[in-house]
């Protein structure tokens, strides 16, 4: 059974919602690598945000970087600009962005750790290296098997709600953020199993196709 974390109706409302925008930069064929560069600088303010304790500031700044990443994949499609250096371009600078962020909230919650001695602060900053391990290995796992010329999209915890849960975790609370980071380091490294077992399953199913058909 497949599970969504972010329901197919929350993200067709917000798609709907910034409709007007995507269309006004379709509408002057602007590049869309231009928005996954604004993604990556806008990951910069964030993790500093992080990492000075603003945690709202950059909760909301997280989300608009997010819909850059929405941005530039619906303008390069509607503008015949869908090319394989984007491609490439959109996810190393998504993996930049994800780990500057994770720094800034692995900065966070050690001087947290240091200020009060709370063992929930130190945890929750091993928690943060935990999920960097599981963001990148979600990526690495699509990216591979899409090199092997396999498809490799499923997964329980992808970017769009690494990115959610994270940024209105800190845009609630420091414990709302705790949980957050907990629910996505766990998630994260399933989603990288999640993707290994779906290759492994594809290939035997593949296998067992070619042994059934006659000669």
């Amino acid at each position: 059974m497949k599970v969504n974390l972010l329901p197919d109706w929350i993200k067709n409302w917000y798609l709907n919602l910034i409709r007007p925008v995507i269309n006004f930069f379709i509408k002057y064929n602007l590049n869309p690598n231009h928005f996954t560069t604004l993604g990556l600088i806008l990951s910069i303010p964030v993790a500093i945000l992080f990492a000075n304790g603003y945690l709202r500031l950059a909760g909301a700044l997280m989300l608009l970087g997010g819909t850059f990443d929405i941005i530039d994949g619906k303008v390069a499609r509607a503008t015949n600009r869908v090319t394989k250096f984007g491609a490439l371009y959109d996810s190393t600078l998504d993996r930049y962005s994800e780990v500057m962020i994770f720094f800034g909230l692995v900065y966070y919650f050690i001087i947290e750790w240091n200020k009060t001695g709370s063992s929930a602060d130190l945890i929750t900053a091993v928690g943060v290296a935990v999920a960097i391990g599981g963001s990148v290995m979600t990526s690495y796992v699509r990216a591979r098997a899409e090199g092997l010329g396999l498809e490799c999209k499923v997964g329980i915890m992808q970017r769009s709600e690494r990115v959610v849960f994270i940024a209105f975790g800190a845009i609630f609370h420091h414990v709302t953020l705790i949980i957050a980071i907990a629910v996505v380091a766990v998630l994260a490294n399933i989603t990288a199993v999640q993707r290994l077992y779906h290759i492994w399953s594809t290939e035997r199913e593949k296998g067992a196709q070619s042994i059934s058909e006659p000669n």
